[in-house]
């Protein structure tokens, strides 16, 4: 007795014949798709032009205009950068805080390296607590640190007073003027050597230990895994420090504001161009030379840190 197979066997045209490819999304469906992203992106986008495009597109209407006293608020053009180019008080303090980043910044990396380098190292003991206590400082908030710093710095009460006493000299004198650049540079590097620690140890932790175990067979003593593993590794790190380091620089504020209470004949108005665009603005209320002075050291320190940026990079694909 025999039996049928009631299932016809698949021709060879159709075995052969190549699989159809996936129906591709419909025009509808990309639509929904990119609705969807932007939504998932329009919180962003609100704050982001709230808090950031708006105000510089007011920056720049003010500084294209002038109040004066017949014609009220009226378009002036770029007369307003031609005056703040020819202003001397602009350019102490941008030379006062050129010279305060070309010194202070390599000596607040430089201390943050190697106490990255330290800590990341197996012959530091206790190394979560040095951790701590570098990181520490930048915990405290700037108004406080530089407050205990000026009491420090009081010519006529605290350490720096009391250490003249004992001497029976004034030989420690932080608030005299040609020593106030280099005590709010110290108070600026105590507040953020931390900061830039955390940031190279953060790259140090991430290389593999293939290349340690690699330099140990070749005999790699310490300086050499340093130079030759270590220090390759944080240049991008080392980038990025210095870029917040040159914006924190160009905006230097809050320290000589808050000391200035205490060295009113050597912190001046326009000690630097940002306490010279507060004081145009909220004292002067010259509104539209504080808004020409925010919009050139805007640009300056964009051109600047895209330089930094550039060169960083360059030397990275080398």
């Amino acid at each position: 007795m025999t039996t049928t197979s009631t299932h016809a066997a698949p021709s060879r045209d159709a075995a052969t014949a190549p699989a159809r490819p996936p129906r591709r999304p419909g025009r509808r469906a990309r639509e929904r798709s990119e609705w969807k992203g932007l939504a998932f992106v329009a919180p962003f986008l609100v704050v982001f032009l709230l808090v950031f495009i708006a105000p510089v597109a007011y920056s720049i209407y003010l500084s294209l205009y002038r109040e004066q006293l017949v014609g009220g608020n009226a378009f002036v053009g770029f007369e307003n950068y031609g005056a703040l180019f020819v202003d001397p008080q602009f350019w102490e303090g941008l030379g006062r805080v050129t010279l305060f980043l070309v010194i202070q910044v390599p000596i607040m990396l430089g201390l943050a390296l190697v106490a990255a380098l330290a800590i990341d190292s197996a012959r530091l003991h206790a190394s979560g607590f040095f951790r701590i206590v570098i990181f520490l400082p930048y915990a405290v908030p700037a108004v406080v640190a530089v407050l205990m710093w000026g009491f420090i710095y009081g010519d006529n009460f605290g350490l720096a007073a009391n250490i003249n006493d004992w001497l029976g000299s004034t030989i420690i004198t932080p608030f005299a003027r040609e020593w106030i650049l280099v005590s709010i540079g110290n108070i600026v590097t105590w507040e953020f050597v931390g900061y830039n620690m955390l940031i190279f140890y953060s790259a140090l932790k991430v290389i593999p230990t293939d290349l340690y175990e690699a330099a140990e067979l070749d005999g790699a003593g310490p300086m050499r895994v340093i130079t030759g593993i270590k220090l390759p590794a944080l240049r991008g790190a080392i980038v990025i420090a210095t870029i917040f380091s040159i914006i924190g620089s160009f905006q230097l504020f809050n320290e000589p504001n808050i000391l200035r209470t205490l060295a009113p004949n050597i912190i001046t108005t326009y000690f630097t161009p940002n306490m010279y665009a507060y004081n145009l603005s909220f004292n002067g209320q010259q509104y539209n030379a504080s808004a020409t002075v925010a919009i050139v050291m805007g640009v300056l320190t964009a051109i600047i840190a895209y330089v930094v940026q550039l060169r960083g990079s360059r030397k990275e694909e080398r």
